[in-house]
Parts: structure tokens; C-alpha cells; sequence
């Protein structure tokens, strides 16, 4: 008897070491994950950017969504390190919910303050400048946060992924790719959105990454409208 749970439990060890594959025993590939530091970083750096509103344009104080932000970034970082996965992806799109949130009201300010002429343009300027590099940092963190399931699902389906997103190098012929987005490569997508208002290099194919971009695309066109509307004295 003791002999057979032996023989058991090794083979219960191989399984755990080896994945089943037809009927037989197959080497499982190593889950290559993601870092995480950029899209914390971008959350933070959007912090400071709201941080470097005037008051009157803000939601609150303007130091307020970066404590808050700092102060979610905690547990997400300890929940991921934990492999707390799906408190992690809560977390997170809480942090960019409240981003968002935030950005939205103060472009709302923004659209109310530019008639009365009260604010000297510099400050103007500072602040259109400000919400539009949060803008691209807003949607690239959701573009990584929702695209094929997230981050977690996106390194479990290399090779066989569903994006809505075809990047460059998903056209290569290639079987045994197991390339995959990272968060650079939706900072980037984000980027050229606010910039040229359209894809660039990468399509959009699902309904919510078309919404996605029109939404980033009118926020960008909007901000740079009232600048050059308050620049002309149109405003």
C-alpha cells in the first residue's frame, strides 16, 4: 500500500510539473507575465497632472485624486504580488474609474471658466495641457485594463489571443507567436488617438474599442477647440 502512494504521488507531481496533452504528458510553457510598474506609473503621473490644476478646476482639492489613487494603489500592488487576481482587477478599475471621473468634471470646469475670461491664459494653457496628456493616459489604461479580458487573461491565451485591437504584429504569419499588448502598446494606440484623431497602425475591431477611440478623439479635439477658440478671442 505505501508503495502505491508513492506511485501516486509522483505521478500527481508530474501532472503538476507537466501539463496533458492527447493522452500523454507535454511540457506546460512558463506564464510570461506582464509588468505592472508602467500602467502604476501612468496612474500616478495622471495624479500629479490633476495635481497641477488650479483649484477652481478641479473635483475637490487638487492634491486630493493622487493621495487617492496612492492610497488604491496599495492593496492593488499587494493583491497582485498575493496573486489576488481578480481583487487586483477590481481595484484597479476602481482607481481609473475615480481618474476618469475626475477628468471629465474638470473639462467640464474648464468649457464653464473659458467665457468669463477670469483666468489668465497661462493658467489656461497649464490646465488644457494637463488634461490632455490625463486623457491618454485615461483610455490607455482602460484599453489595457479591458482589451481581451485584461492583462491576467491576456498572458494565459498567448499565442491564441482575442483582442480588440489588431496591432502590427498580430498580421505576422507566425503559428508559434505568443506575442501579446503590453501597456506601452496602448499608451501608444492612446497617443496616436489624441494626436491624429484616428488609428494609426492599429485597427479597432470590436464595438467598444471603436466607442473607446471616438470618445478619447472628441475629449482631445475638444480641448484643443476651446485653445485655439480662446486664442483667436473667440471665446
Amino acid at each position: 500500500m505505501r508503495s502505491e502512494w508513492i506511485v501516486k504521488s509522483a505521478e500527481v507531481s508530474r501532472i503538476a510539473r507537466f501539463g496533458v496533452h492527447s493522452g500523454g504528458l507535454t511540457m506546460t510553457e512558463p506564464v510570461i507575465r506582464e509588468p505592472r510598474w508602467p500602467a502604476f506609473v501612468a496612474m500616478l503621473s495622471a495624479g500629479c497632472l490633476y495635481w497641477a490644476l488650479p483649484e477652481q478646476l478641479s473635483l475637490g482639492p487638487s492634491w486630493l485624486l493622487l493621495a487617492v489613487v496612492f492610497l488604491l494603489l496599495i492593496p492593488t500592488a499587494i493583491s497582485h504580488y498575493r496573486e489576488r487576481y481578480n481583487a487586483t482587477r477590481i481595484l484597479a478599475l476602481i482607481a481609473n474609474t475615480v481618474i476618469t471621473l475626475a477628468m471629465v468634471a474638470s473639462l467640464v470646469f474648464l468649457i464653464e471658466e473659458l467665457p468669463k475670461h477670469t483666468e489668465p491664459p497661462k493658467m489656461l494653457l497649464r490646465s488644457a495641457t494637463a488634461l490632455w496628456f490625463t486623457n491618454v493616459l485615461v483610455f490607455a489604461l482602460w484599453y489595457w485594463k479591458l482589451d481581451a479580458g485584461g492583462p491576467i487573461n491576456r498572458e494565459r491565451t498567448r499565442g491564441s489571443l482575442k483582442s480588440s485591437f489588431l496591432f502590427p504584429q498580430m498580421t505576422k504569419q507566425d503559428v508559434h507567436s505568443t506575442w501579446s499588448p503590453e501597456f506601452i502598446d496602448y499608451l501608444f494606440l492612446a497617443f496616436n488617438t489624441s494626436t491624429a484623431f484616428s488609428p494609426t497602425d492599429t485597427a479597432a475591431l470590436s464595438r467598444w474599442a471603436k466607442v473607446g477611440m471616438m470618445l478619447q478623439a472628441l475629449i482631445s479635439l475638444s480641448i484643443l477647440a476651446l485653445l485655439a477658440a480662446r486664442a483667436v478671442n473667440i471665446l
